[in-house]
C-alpha cells in the first residue's frame, strides 16, 4: 500500500458519510462492521490523519478487520470503493460471465466477487445490447438452463473457492443437513445373545451354582458392536483456507448430531503448527464454535509443514485419540515444504495407527491432476482412499467411502502415474 498517492478527501461530514457506506459494504460481504466500529473508524481517521493512502488503509483495516480471512475481502472493497474511479465497471466485469469473444485469462477471485456483490448490494448487472462503437455484430446465444438442473444440485458441484457470499451461506445450510453414518465393528468384548457363536462360560457357571451345580442351560454371547472415533486433520494454510472452513462447518454438524454412530469426533488444524480444536466443536452454536476454533488455531492462511505437524500429532495425540482404531480424515492439498522423507515416515506411522486413513484433496477437482508434487508422492502410498474434497457432493461421497472398505478412490490410478 506504500505506493499509493496522497489522498484528497473532502470535509469531515462527507468523510463520515463515506465511511458509513463503506462499512455497510463490508457488512454485506460478511465482516462484522457494526455501528460501534464505524464510530471507532471515524475517530481513528481523524486522529491519524490522511496524508497517504497507506495510512488511511491501515487505519480502517485496524478498525474493521480482526480475522485473517477477512483481509482479502477488505482490501478488495477498499480498492473498489476508495481508489478506483471506474469501480462500477470493474464490479460488472467480476460478476458477468464471459460469453463473447476471448474469455479472460483468469476468473475473478472469491474475494473480488464478494466485494463486488457487497458494493452492488444484490443488483444484477445487465449485458449491454450495443458495444462502444455501435450495435454488437456478434451473435449472442442465450441458453435457458433454469429447468435443466436445480439451484441446489448446481451448488452441490460448485467449488467452495468459487462460491459467492450468498452461495457460501446456502452451502453451509446444506452442510449442516449432511450425515456421515458409519457402521459399527465387532469388538472382542461380548454381550448376551441367544444365537451367539461363543459360549458365555461365566453366566453358564453362575447359573449352575445357583442350582447346586446342575447345568441346566448353556448361555451364549455375541460380539458387542463398537463405533470408532473420527479424527480429522485439517490443513488451514493459505491454499486450503476456504476449503477448511467449509469442512469444519460440516464437521461441527457431524459432531453434534445424535445417533451419527461415531464414538467421539476429534478435530485438529495444522499449517505450520498443530492445534487441537476438539473442545470447541462441543459448542452448539456453529458460528461461536468456529469463531473460537479460529482464534485458537495457529497459522491460518500461512505456510504448510505437513511432516512436522504429523510428527507432533503422532507423538502427542495418537495414543490418546486413536488407541481403539479410529477413522482418520486428512484434508490437505499435499503441497508441503518439509523434508519428504520425514513426511513419508510420519504418514506411514499415521496409517499404521488408524483403522482407515482417507485423504481428501481439493486439487482432484482438476481433470488433469497428476501427483507431481513431492509431498503428494510421499503421502499417496500410505492412505487407504484418495478422494476429492472441494464441494458438497465430494463430502456426500464420504458416506459411500465409509460404507465400502475397499473403496480406494483415485489412489490406484494415481499410483500408476507415479510408477510411470
Amino acid at each position: 500500500m506504500s505506493e499509493y498517492a496522497p489522498l484528497d478527501l473532502p470535509d469531515h461530514p462527507k468523510l463520515t458519510h463515506n465511511i458509513t457506506h463503506f462499512a455497510r459494504a463490508l457488512r454485506r460481504a460478511g465482516l462484522p462492521a457494526g455501528p460501534g466500529r464505524v464510530v471507532e473508524a471515524i475517530r481513528a481517521v481523524e486522529a491519524a490523519g490522511f496524508t497517504s493512502r497507506a495510512d488511511f488503509f491501515y487505519t480502517l483495516r485496524a478498525c474493521f478487520v480482526n480475522r485473517p480471512e477477512h483481509r482479502a475481502v477488505f482490501a478488495q472493497i477498499f480498492r473498489l470503493y476508495w481508489r478506483d474511479p471506474r469501480y462500477m465497471e470493474h464490479m460488472m466485469a467480476m460478476l458477468l460471465p464471459a460469453i463473447r469473444g476471448v474469455q479472460e485469462d483468469r476468473a475473478a477471485k472469491p474475494a473480488e466477487k464478494r466485494a463486488a456483490e457487497a458494493l452492488l448490494d444484490g443488483q444484477s448487472p445487465d449485458l449491454p445490447e450495443t458495444g462502444p462503437d455501435g450495435p454488437d455484430e456478434e451473435t449472442l446465444i442465450e441458453v435457458d438452463a433454469s429447468r435443466t438442473v436445480s439451484r441446489e444440485e448446481r451448488l452441490k458441484t460448485l467449488d467452495f473457492e468459487q462460491m459467492s457470499l450468498s452461495e457460501i451461506a446456502e452451502a453451509k445450510r446444506m452442510l449442516a443437513r449432511l450425515e456421515l453414518p458409519v457402521k459399527p465393528f465387532a469388538s472382542r468384548r461380548g454381550q448376551p445373545g441367544v444365537h451367539g457363536a461363543r459360549i458365555d462360560a461365566r453366566r453358564t457357571l453362575q447359573a449352575a451354582l445357583r442350582r447346586g451345580g446342575e447345568l441346566e442351560r448353556i448361555y451364549r454371547k455375541r460380539p458387542r458392536p463398537r463405533w470408532p472415533n473420527l479424527v480429522v486433520l485439517c490443513d488451514i494454510s493459505g491454499s486450503m483456507s476456504q476449503y477448511s472452513r467449509m469442512v469444519l462447518h460440516f464437521l461441527h454438524a457431524v459432531a453434534n448430531r445424535k445417533g451419527a454412530g461415531w464414538a467421539r469426533v476429534h478435530a485438529f488444524t495444522f499449517g505450520t503448527r498443530l492445534t487441537n480444536i476438539t473442545r470447541h466443536l462441543a459448542t452448539r452454536d456453529v458460528d461461536a464454535a468456529l469463531a473460537a476454533a479460529g482464534r485458537e488455531a495457529q497459522g491460518w492462511e500461512g505456510g504448510t509443514r505437513i511432516g512436522s505437524c504429523l510428527h507432533a500429532f503422532n507423538r502427542d495425540w495418537s495414543r490418546r485419540v486413536m488407541g481403539q482404531g479410529a477413522v482418520v480424515l486428512l484434508i490437505t492439498d499435499g503441497l508441503d515444504r518439509d523434508d519428504p522423507e520425514q513426511l513419508e515416515a510420519q504418514m506411514e506411522r499415521l496409517h499404521l495407527s488408524s483403522r482407515r486413513l482417507i485423504w481428501l484433496n481439493p486439487l482432484l477437482r482438476w481433470d488433469g491432476f497428476a501427483p507431481r508434487a513431492t509431498g503428494i508422492r510421499a503421502m499417496l502410498p500410505h492412505v487407504d482412499s484418495f478422494r476429492a474434497g472441494h464441494s458438497i457432493a465430494s463430502l456426500e461421497d464420504l458416506a459411500t467411502t465409509l460404507s465400502q472398505p475397499d473403496d480406494a478412490g483415485e489412489k490406484a490410478r494415481l499410483l500408476a502415474m507415479t510408477a510411470d
